[in-house]
């Protein structure tokens, strides 16, 4: 066991992390009509957080970031309570 509590093997088991920049819902006629360059409005604002998702478990939000030539996340808040299932 290590000093958290938790076994090694658990610790060391991957699991999907999930970053949403916002969502919208389109009718399928919408969406067949998308080509490139289509702009697809999402249901947030540009300062606004990111949901991160940790195994479909909403656990926390953050800001979309690049860190040298590639996207991160930097968590400001981590949810505590009633964490949603996506």
């Amino acid at each position: 066991m290590e000093d958290s509590g938790t076994p090694a093997a658990i610790q060391d088991a991957p699991v999907e992390m999930r970053v949403v920049l916002g969502t919208a819902l389109l009718r399928v006629r919408d969406l067949l009509k998308l080509g490139r360059g289509a702009v697809v409005e999402l249901d947030r604002k540009i300062n606004a957080p990111s949901d991160v998702y940790v195994a479909g478990i909403l656990v926390a939000r953050g800001e979309v970031t690049i860190v040298e030539d590639r996207l991160a996340v930097t968590i400001s808040d981590f949810i505590k309570t009633g964490a949603q299932r996506r």
